[in-house]
C-alpha cells in the first residue's frame, strides 16, 4: 500500500522542521604541508638580531692549476710552470698534475709572477703532457732533515650572514560572529589563528628555498621590507647545470634530463672539494618522477603481486645516503643537494609565530600571527643546486 502521508521529499530540506545535516568536520585542500621545515626539526638556538651572521674557515689548499698554453721546450719537459696562484705550493711539495703517473717536485716559488720551477719525472715516473687549466694536486711536502721552520702560512676566517623576515598575518573576527553558533567550529577566533598559521609556515618554508634579500639596504628600512635570503640564492659555488662543467647532459646529446650521471656527477663535485656529506635530495613533482624512473627497469614483480610500487625515499650512492624530500615549493627545473646538519632555519629570540591580541577599535576582535626567521647555511660549498633540468 502506497504511503499518502506527509514525507521529508515533499517539501525538501528547506522544510523549517527539518534539522540541517551539517558535517562538523571542515575539509581544506589547499596546500599547506612543510616537509622541508619537517626534514631540517626545529633549530637548536635562535639568533640574537636581524643581521645573523655566523663565522666559516676552511683548510690551506692542496690544489692549484696551470695558467698558461704554451711550454718550452715541450709539455713533456718543460720545467718552468704557471699557475693559477704560487701561494698554494712550497718548495719540496710532491705534486702529480691531473690524474697522470707523474710526480713533480717544487724547487722554487715565484709568487710575484706565479711560475714553479720543477723537477720533472721525480723518482723516475713517467711524465705527463702539461696543459692549460690541467690541475695540480699536492700530494705532500717532503721537508730537508734539519732545515729550518718553513714559513707560518694560514686562512682566515670569515663572516657570513643572512637577515631575518618578519612573517605576518592578521585576524579580525566581529563580536557577533564570535558569539553565533557555527558548523565545525567551536571558535572562530581559534579556528583563524590555525589558519593564518598554516598559511605562514608554508611561506616560511617558500622563502627557505626561494626567498631574496634586497639588494641595497638588506638590513630593512621604513621604506625598505626586510627579507632572507632563500637557499637557491646562497648556494654559489656547486650551481650546476647539465653539460656544463662537470656534469654530463642528462640523456643523450642535447638533452637537459634528470638521470643517474647527473645526479651522481653533481654529488661527485660537492665531494671531491667539500668534507660535508649530502643527505637530503629535495625536489618538487617533476624530478621527483625522474628519480623514481633510475630503478624502474630493475624492478621484478611475480604474477600475484597486486601492488606496483614507484617510489624512491631514500637514494643511496658512492657519496652519501640521501633522503629524498618532496617539496611543492622546489622550482620545478632544479634539484637541492643539501648536507643538513649544516642547515638551520632560526627564529629572531622571542620572536618564533606567535599570536599577539590588537586593541579593539570596534565590536571585533583583533590580533596578529607573527613570526621573524632567518635561514643559517653554513659552508655554502657543502651543498648543491642543479637547475636548467628538463621538467
Amino acid at each position: 500500500m502506497a504511503f499518502t502521508g506527509k514525507a521529508s521529499y515533499s517539501g525538501g530540506a528547506s522544510l523549517p522542521e527539518l534539522v540541517e545535516d551539517v558535517s562538523d568536520v571542515i575539509g581544506i585542500v589547499s596546500p599547506h604541508e612543510t616537509p622541508l621545515l619537517d626534514h631540517l626539526g626545529d633549530p637548536k638556538r635562535a639568533v640574537m638580531s636581524t643581521v645573523h651572521e655566523w663565522i666559516e674557515d676552511s683548510l690551506l689548499p692542496n690544489r692549484g692549476q696551470i695558467n698558461q698554453s704554451t711550454f718550452s721546450p715541450s709539455p713533456t719537459t718543460a720545467t718552468a710552470v704557471i699557475v693559477d696562484s704560487a701561494t698554494v705550493f712550497r718548495v719540496g711539495d710532491l705534486v702529480r698534475p691531473a690524474d697522470s703517473g707523474e710526480v713533480m717536485l717544487v724547487v722554487a716559488v715565484n709568487t710575484t709572477t706565479n711560475v714553479l720551477t720543477v723537477t720533472r719525472g721525480y723518482g723516475a715516473t713517467t711524465p705527463a703532457t702539461l696543459a692549460d687549466n690541467m690541475p695540480l694536486h699536492v700530494i705532500g711536502n717532503a721537508a730537508l732533515e734539519g732545515d729550518d721552520a718553513p714559513a707560518a702560512r694560514f686562512t682566515n676566517r670569515v663572516r657570513r650572514q643572512n637577515y631575518t623576515q618578519i612573517f605576518t598575518a592578521s585576524v579580525d573576527v566581529s563580536g557577533s560572529m564570535q558569539a553565533a553558533q557555527a558548523h565545525g567550529v567551536d571558535d572562530e577566533v581559534d579556528y583563524q589563528k590555525q589558519e593564518r598559521m598554516r598559511e605562514l609556515l608554508r611561506d616560511l618554508e617558500n622563502c627557505v628555498i626561494n626567498g631574496v634579500a634586497p639588494g641595497a639596504d638588506p638590513q630593512g628600512s621604513s621604506t625598505v621590507r626586510r627579507s632572507m635570503n632563500g637557499l637557491i640564492r646562497l648556494i654559489q659555488t656547486n650551481a650546476f647545470q647539465p653539460g656544463l662543467g662537470p656534469i654530463p647532459d642528462g640523456d643523450g646529446a642535447n638533452s637537459d634530463g634528470l638521470n643517474e650521471p647527473v645526479l651522481n656527477a653533481a654529488l661527485k663535485a660537492v665531494w671531491e672539494q667539500s668534507s660535508g656529506v649530502i643527505d637530503t635530495i629535495v625536489v618538487g613533482g617533476a624530478q621527483k618522477r625522474r628519480i623514481n624512473s633510475f630503478a624502474t627497469g630493475s624492478r621484478a614483480y611475480l604474477p600475484d603481486d597486486r601492488t606496483w610500487s614507484d617510489m624512491i625515499g631514500v637514494y643511496e650512492s658512492d657519496f652519501g645516503v640521501c633522503r629524498v624530500v618532496l617539496s611543492r615549493w622546489v622550482p620545478p627545473d632544479r634539484v637541492l643537494l643539501l648536507d643538513s646538519s649544516r642547515v638551520s632555519v632560526m627564529p629572531l629570540q622571542g620572536r618564533s609565530f606567535h599570536y599577539k591580541p590588537l586593541a579593539a577599535t570596534g565590536d571585533s576582535i583583533s590580533g596578529q600571527v607573527i613570526g621573524e626567521y632567518t635561514l643559517e647555511l653554513k659552508n655554502e660549498n657543502a651543498h648543491a643546486v642543479i637547475s636548467g633540468l628538463a621538467v
